[in-house]
């Protein structure tokens, strides 16, 4: 087989000297590769590695061909245009000045076999859905989600042999997504994703999983790929419970082992007194017990601590996958109670009864995150100017709790345990710490301060202060809570989510999350300012 993309002991390091590759390979061969991993693994470093952004301190990358890279973050001022961001300027310059009768040189030189660039470019945008957006407009009025469909037509017009694409769908809406899923199945070449959109990572041919600096290759799409790690979990589950009752065996063992060799000290001590032997003979058979009695005593304790070691290794394989387990029963809300009144303009009116999961769709700039402020209180009724025109808001329930799309939740100062103090002023410590457990925060992890956490940590810990809250939340708000996580945050939040039991209402274009959460109603806002019921997107 021939691979498209070759890394051999690939080592990075900023220039502080943290560490970030070391010793990497990777051989990469046709078709679309999703490369995933929590954040911080390094995974956009590599994307900027393979494209030529960055040069590693050591080893070589070997691409076959043209590379096409577009980075979460265009960078871009605010004065270029679309034509600029789809690199045909010059082209259409100087194909307009060949129109005008400008026949030189430079200008055929300039367009080449470019003559219909303008008609592909049009073409290109309008398939991936941006019909009104004009060649010559500033890429300044363009929305995040547009500058990054633009970025992409870019790629599809130059037809890099390879193409690397890094969370290209985080500022998408959902038709945007869709658009993307679409050209990404289309693409004949070499393609590498990072994402952790899980609707995209099942179009790929296979996952490659970055992980303390190492990468495990999964043919098939995410869903393989989860497939093999829940086998993998459930066998190391299972040499965890062997390994925990092969230690509880040698324990036994050694107690034992210590009540033999008590017993034959005291028939020794016994005979010694009894003078049965010659003293010199008794005297040799108290030494040869004693050495065998040391030996015998050293083997039980080598096999406990052997038995021990390989429960920690065990335990080990299984720490990152812990599940959350929490029972939250205090947020639980009737069925019939009347959660949340919206008054609507034009005599219209929202409203949320008993634990109901409302998914909040629709486009960018609809307005779904004005909605969501005054809800929770953060935006007067009337005061937004634009989105849907909520008049007045009555909330039915005391705990009304809102996550905003930054998770700007915690004091970096303090410790999780303070942090989620803040939230909960009222309760112990003991109380806060036997809460903190259940989010995978026990002993002295509680004492973290939330500064130093890594992101799949903080992410707990933002969880913990929101569910943990006194009183109770019996109504959360949740603003795109996926678009920032990694698989395996998202897989907390999902953990979390099935044990709270009151209302919620979550704005997200993650289809898969919200299939996941149990979502029992579905409104759209609407670019106009409307708010309807709509079924489940197919």
């Amino acid at each position: 087989m021939s691979f498209a993309i070759v890394c051999d002991d690939i080592s990075f390091a900023w220039p502080d000297g943290t560490p970030v590759l070391d010793g990497l390979d990777l051989a990469l061969g046709d078709g679309a590769t999703g490369l995933i991993g929590v954040n911080g693994a390094g995974k956009s470093t590599l994307l900027k590695i393979i494209a030529g952004e960055l040069r590693p301190r050591s080893g070589t990358v070997t691409v076959a061909g043209e590379v096409g890279y577009l980075p979460q973050d265009l960078p871009l001022g605010t004065a270029a245009t679309v034509s600029d961001l789809l690199g045909i300027s010059a082209a259409r310059r100087a194909l307009h000045a060949i129109e005008r009768g400008e026949v030189g040189e430079e200008n055929f030189a300039a367009v080449g076999d470019d003559w219909d660039v303008e008609e592909r470019a049009r073409a290109e945008l309008d398939r991936l859905g941006l019909t009104e957006i004009e060649l010559d407009r500033t890429v300044g009025a363009l929305s995040g989600g547009e500058t990054v469909m633009v970025g992409l037509a870019a790629q599809f017009l130059r037809r890099p042999d390879v193409l690397l694409l890094d969370e290209p769908t985080n500022n998408l809406d959902l038709d945007a997504r869709r658009r993307l899923y679409a050209a990404v199945t289309s693409w004949p070449g070499v393609m590498v994703i990072v994402s952790h959109d899980r609707g995209l990572l099942d179009l790929v041919d296979r996952v490659a999983d970055l992980a303390d600096g190492e990468i495990r290759i999964y043919g098939g799409n995410l869903s393989a790929y989860e497939e093999v790690l829940a086998a993998e979990r459930e066998a190391a589950e299972r040499m965890v419970r062997v390994a925990e009752a092969d230690v509880r065996r040698q324990q036994r063992e050694l107690i034992e082992a210590r009540t033999k060799l008590d017993r034959r000290a005291r028939y020794g001590k016994k005979m010694s007194e009894n003078k049965r032997e010659p003293k010199i003979v008794m005297g040799e058979r108290k030494r040869q017990a004693q050495v065998s009695a040391g030996k015998h005593r050293n083997t039980h304790i080598e096999r406990l601590d052997d038995a021990r070691r390989r429960l920690t290794e065990a335990e080990e394989s299984v720490r990152d996958t812990a599940e959350i387990r929490i029972d939250l029963p205090g947020t639980e809300v009737p069925a019939g109670r009347t959660v949340l009144t919206l008054g609507i303009a034009g005599a219209r009116e929202l409203v949320v009864r008993g634990p109901e999961r409302i998914a909040l769709l629709g486009p960018n700039g609809a307005g779904k995150t004005t909605l969501l402020r005054t809800v929770a209180g953060e935006i007067a009724p009337g005061a937004a100017g634009r989105g849907v025109p909520v008049e007045s808001v009555s909330a039915g329930v005391a705990g009304v709790r809102y996550l905003p799309q930054r998770l700007d939740l915690l004091d970096d100062s303090l410790s999780v345990l303070g942090n989620v103090r803040r939230f909960a002023p009222a309760a112990t410590d003991n109380a806060i710490r036997a809460r903190l457990a259940r989010f995978l925060f026990r002993g002295d992890r509680a004492d973290q301060v939330a500064g130093t956490l890594s992101g799949g940590e903080r992410f707990r810990a933002v969880l913990a202060a929101l569910l943990c809250a006194e009183p109770p939340p019996q109504l959360l708000l949740l603003d795109e809570p996926t678009n920032n996580l990694d698989l395996a945050s998202v897989r907390r939040l999902v953990e979390a989510l099935a044990a709270y039991r009151g209302a919620l209402v979550v704005a997200s274009h993650d289809l898969a999350f919200l299939g996941e959460i149990g979502i029992t109603r579905t409104l759209r806002a609407g670019a106009e300012g409307e708010l309807a019921e709509e079924p489940w997107p197919q």
